[in-house]
C-alpha cells in the first residue's frame, strides 16, 4: 500500500519533531506551520488549541520579518520570548516555521542548536517533497 505523499511528509515531520522532544525534555511544546498559518504537524499538551498556537506563531513570524526587513538588520532568522515559566522560540524553516516551547530551566544554547538544525531538516524534506 502506498503512502499518499502529505500523509508521508506528515510522517517525517512527526519523527523529526518526536525526536527533537526525546532529544531535550526542556521542550515541551514542539510545532511545525505553514507559512500562512496552518498546523501542519504538532505535539502539544492536552488542552492547547494546535490550530490558535499555529496562527499565533503565523503573525509573530510575519510581524518580525517585516521588522527584520524595516530596520534593516538582514534576513529574520528566529524569534525569541521569556515569560516567566518558560522560553517560546520560533525558527525559519523556509518553506515553513518551528516553534517550541521550553521549561524555565532549559539550557537555551542546546535547544537554540538542537532547533536550528531541526528547522533545517524540516526545510530540507518541504522542499524535496515539492
Amino acid at each position: 500500500m502506498l503512502i499518499p505523499e502529505e500523509d508521508n511528509i506528515n510522517a517525517k515531520l512527526e519523527v523529526i519533531l518526536k525526536r527533537l522532544l526525546r532529544s531535550n525534555r526542556d521542550i515541551t511544546l514542539a510545532i511545525v506551520t505553514s507559512i500562512e498559518g496552518l498546523p501542519m504537524i504538532s505535539i502539544v499538551p492536552r488542552g492547547y488549541n494546535e490550530t490558535r498556537i499555529a496562527a499565533m506563531f503565523a503573525t509573530l513570524l510575519s510581524i518580525s520579518e517585516r521588522t527584520v526587513v524595516d530596520m534593516e538588520i538582514g534576513v529574520f532568522k528566529q524569534i525569541f520570548i521569556k515569560g516567566n515559566d518558560g522560553y517560546l522560540l520560533i525558527f525559519d524553516a523556509e518553506e515553513a516555521v518551528l516553534a517550541v516551547s521550553t521549561t524555565e530551566k532549559a539550557k537555551l544554547g542546546l535547544v537554540f542548536l538542537e532547533c536550528e538544525r531541526t528547522a533545517h531538516e524540516i526545510s530540507r524534506i518541504l522542499k524535496r517533497e515539492k
